[in-house]
């Protein structure tokens, strides 16, 4: 029981510094603007915008993204991978704890 508490502990510590954290992808993309008689747009110059990509509901959905939340979308993604390399490595440290645990006190069967 002790080594389950400690276990959780350490996941607390690795997680506490991945916030935020969100799954998808962001893309810079340009596209024209809604106004009329933009010069820009009217010389085939398009305006850029950041889009955010994400997953809901088993659907695939985009937002605009304000350039000042550029950055924090940044970090959240790669906070998210790191957390995504820490679930995919919880399986098998939960198995070898499970082994060792049945190796040092086996049930009698």
């Amino acid at each position: 029981m002790n080594d389950n508490l400690m276990a959780r502990k350490k996941w607390n510590e690795q997680l506490q510094p991945l916030w935020p954290a969100l799954k998808g992808s962001l893309a810079k993309v340009y596209k024209p603007c809604i106004r009329k008689n933009c010069p820009a747009c009217a010389r085939g110059d398009k305006h850029p915008a950041w889009i955010l990509s994400f997953s809901a509901a088993g659907r695939r959905k985009t937002m605009y993204v304000p350039l000042a939340l550029v950055p924090v979308l940044k970090k959240a993604l790669h906070n998210g991978r790191r957390i995504e390399q820490l679930l995919h490595r919880a399986g098998p440290l939960l198995i070898k704890q499970h082994r060792q645990l049945t190796q040092k006190h086996p049930t009698n069967s």
